[in-house]
């Protein structure tokens, strides 16, 4: 049988974790900029499907309040104030909120291709930020963002919130220090039967009358309206999102972390559109495989013509030479391998299985807490926004090599790709004015 470890074993075994981890969970408010008894005042631009959740997270906190609610949507708008106790002024301009010189932090839950313009006026305006995955729609806004949050000082967490378990960060650390093997394989899957109609087909129309579209669509091109856009299809369309971004950053991101890992030396995409009928301008169907130069592959898939699971168990799958691990909700269980040809085949480690108190539904409350934490501190959050940009490249990497069709090998420091010239030009696009980077 599994040895089945308590949640007082694990918090002994997790502390060490939770330091490399970088998880600041300290109460102390010596260093501030935001005064020891002050509550934190915080704006929200994009306040819908996950603007909504990330809201009741840190509404959990009772040191911060929300004053001020910002969407492009007078009706999404409304409902959150009403959520929010009738609380809080309520803009349709973003910019509107960063003026305000009362406002100490600013949380970003638009739709991906506004992350960049919005984050970086935040930060120039003396704001810390908290932003939605994925970071950026492409590789030289990341860095933009980078550099913006480092010569304003600012605290940024990115909503990789996996970075504030202490579970995974147990996993990583365990990872990190061999006690699987060496981890040649880890693998993870988005599923969901879509088949046959997806997102459906649309016509273009006039856009709602509570809708200003010309603010949704920001830099990206000029396009009439369709209900199977926004507010949230938009993650079925290439030139706002993609579901490679929206799902496999998360999981992208816990390989890279227990790899230890800053990028790919590789990455092939294959995938199309297969089986689903729709407006869709993604694939329905994608696997991607990254190449390590530590000689180990990070799989990721889009599976959305079946609902079957991709793994046994769990989210995430790490296969090492002495273990495999499957971690998902709030446990993670150790399989023990077994050698094949030629090998022993006695189990070469224990079975175990680890539990935790976290789960998916307060893992964003708990990397809210850090965030407001470290805003008082001023240290790095869990996912700071270097972290976020390395982990949302994976996505952007593999969405470049399936347009190209062909494998790309990539230098991390300069972020470029050496082997195709082409696929560099699609490392950004061209801003619909006036929308520029700053």
């Amino acid at each position: 049988m599994p040895e089945k470890l308590t949640r007082r074993t694990f918090t002994k075994t997790g502390v060490a974790a939770l330091a490399v981890a970088g998880a600041q969970v300290s109460t102390v408010r010596a260093e501030k900029i935001v005064g020891a008894n002050e509550r934190i005042r915080v704006g929200f631009i994009g306040v819908g499907n996950r603007g909504s959740q990330v809201a009741n997270s840190f509404r959990r906190h009772d040191d911060m309040e929300i004053v001020a609610l910002c969407d492009v949507d007078a009706n999404t708008v409304a409902k959150a104030k009403s959520a929010n106790g009738g609380k809080g002024d309520t803009y349709g301009d973003f910019r509107r909120v960063i003026d305000r010189k009362d406002i100490d932090a600013v949380v970003i839950a638009t739709p991906d291709h506004w992350h960049a313009i919005q984050m970086i006026t935040a930060c120039d305006a003396g704001k810390d930020v908290y932003v939605e995955k994925p970071l950026s729609m492409t590789v030289v806004e990341g860095r933009h963002m980078v550099e913006a949050a480092r010569r304003n000082k600012r605290v940024v967490q990115v909503g990789t919130h996996r970075r504030s378990s202490p579970l995974y960060a147990e996993l990583a650390q365990r990872s990190k220090q061999g006690d699987f093997g060496k981890l040649c394989v880890a693998r993870s899957y988005h599923t969901s039967n879509m088949f046959p109609d997806g997102i459906g087909h649309e016509q273009p129309k006039d856009p709602p009358k509570e809708l200003d579209w010309e603010m949704w669509l920001g830099p990206r091109p000029q396009r009439p309206y369709q209900d199977n856009i926004a507010p949230y299809k938009f993650r079925w369309w290439q030139q706002f999102s993609s579901q490679i971004a929206n799902w496999g950053v998360h999981y992208l991101d816990a390989m890279r972390w227990c790899f230890d890992e800053l990028a790919p030396a590789s990455v092939c995409a294959m995938g199309g559109k297969y089986a689903v009928d729709d407006d869709r301008t993604i694939p329905d169907t994608m696997e991607v495989c990254f190449d390590f130069a530590s000689e180990r592959l990070a799989v990721f898939g889009v599976y959305e013509t079946s609902s079957n699971r991709g793994l046994p168990q769990g989210e995430l799958e790490l296969r090492g030479t002495q273990g495999t691990v499957y971690i998902g909700g709030n446990k993670y269980e150790v399989v023990p391998e077994r050698g094949g040809q030629f090998q022993s085949h006695q189990p070469r480690m224990k079975p175990e299985t680890v539990e935790g108190e976290e789960n998916n539904s307060n893992l964003t409350a708990l990397h809210a807490r850090n965030f407001l934490d470290c805003m008082r501190s001023r240290k790095q959050t869990n996912a700071d926004v270097e972290t976020g940009h390395r982990s949302t490249t994976f996505s952007l990497l593999a969405n470049i090599s399936l347009a190209m069709g062909e494998r790309l090998r990539w230098d991390a420091e300069k972020e470029r790709f050496t082997n195709n010239d082409a696929a560099n030009d699609l490392l950004h696009y061209e801003y619909r004015k006036p929308w520029t980077l700053g």
